[in-house]
């Protein structure tokens, strides 16, 4: 079998099982496991793959730059938004985290929101311009590639924030690897913003659903839970429960 078919193959069980154990594939397609996982770190480098332990992971598309992300699933961003402002009530002071699914929910947001926001996200921070919320912005080195203040000293200046309620972005919830994301230096800021909120909810449109990053955030079961773009009847509902998600329901879009 030619490379470029076995790679094929490998991105198909990828999308198919939501995870890859060389040894079972190597033996499946009688090849050597040094022939998959030299496939796999040629996927990885590409950024088609998230290799892990005995194997890998389907990667996140949504860790491509802030602009790219604006016009990836739209739809399934505005219907996370629409379910995850239900959560947030009068006078609640809100952390949104940076990124697209949040953008949609200050979108969603009613202009009359009498409550306080807390961000590290200069866009963010811009969308809430004519809301009535107060709005309280978190500095530090600005990422341009997510348009997110990150490093120490935004860590630092976290540290003084409380809110009852965080709305984390992720570019990928897996039942394995949890909730990730493609840089270490905003993992870290988005469990120091976590930590510094009574509840985490995660902002999951259907791209991230079954995905994987190479950095961690958080586990599964460390948030109050995953505002999910998928149907619970989908088998990856199922494994992600099964990994101590408590998945919300996002009502379909129209």
């Amino acid at each position: 079998m030619l490379a470029a078919a076995r790679k094929d193959v490998l991105l198909e069980r990828l999308r198919r099982d939501g995870r890859l154990v060389v040894k079972d594939v190597a033996a499946e397609l009688d090849l050597s496991e040094d022939s998959i996982r030299r496939d796999l770190r040629e996927l990885d480098a590409a950024g088609l793959a998230v290799r892990v332990y005995g194997g890998a992971l389907p990667a996140s598309p949504a860790v491509a730059d802030y602009e790219t992300r604006g016009s990836v699933a739209l739809e399934s961003k505005r219907a996370v938004a629409a379910a995850a402002v239900q959560l947030i009530a009068p006078g609640m002071t809100v952390l949104l985290d940076g990124g697209t699914t949040t953008l949609a929910l200050v979108d969603a947001l009613p202009r009359t929101f009498a409550g306080t926001v807390i961000t590290h996200a200069p866009t963010i921070a811009a969308a809430l311009l004519h809301h009535e919320a107060r709005v309280f912005l978190i500095g530090g080195e600005v990422f341009k590639h997510s348009a997110v203040a990150c490093g120490a000293a935004a860590v630092e200046a976290a540290q003084r924030v409380s809110a009852d309620v965080f709305f984390l972005g992720v570019t990928g919830v897996h039942p394995e690897a949890g909730l990730t994301t493609g840089d270490a230096d905003e993992a870290a800021m988005k469990r120091a913003l976590a930590a510094r909120a009574a509840e985490t909810y995660v902002l999951a449109s259907e791209e991230k659903v079954g995905a994987a990053s190479r950095f961690g955030i958080l586990p599964l079961d460390g948030v109050a839970g995953v505002v999910a773009d998928i149907d619970p009847a989908d088998p990856r509902a199922a494994d992600l429960r099964g990994a101590g998600a408590r998945l919300l329901p996002v009502p379909p879009s129209s």
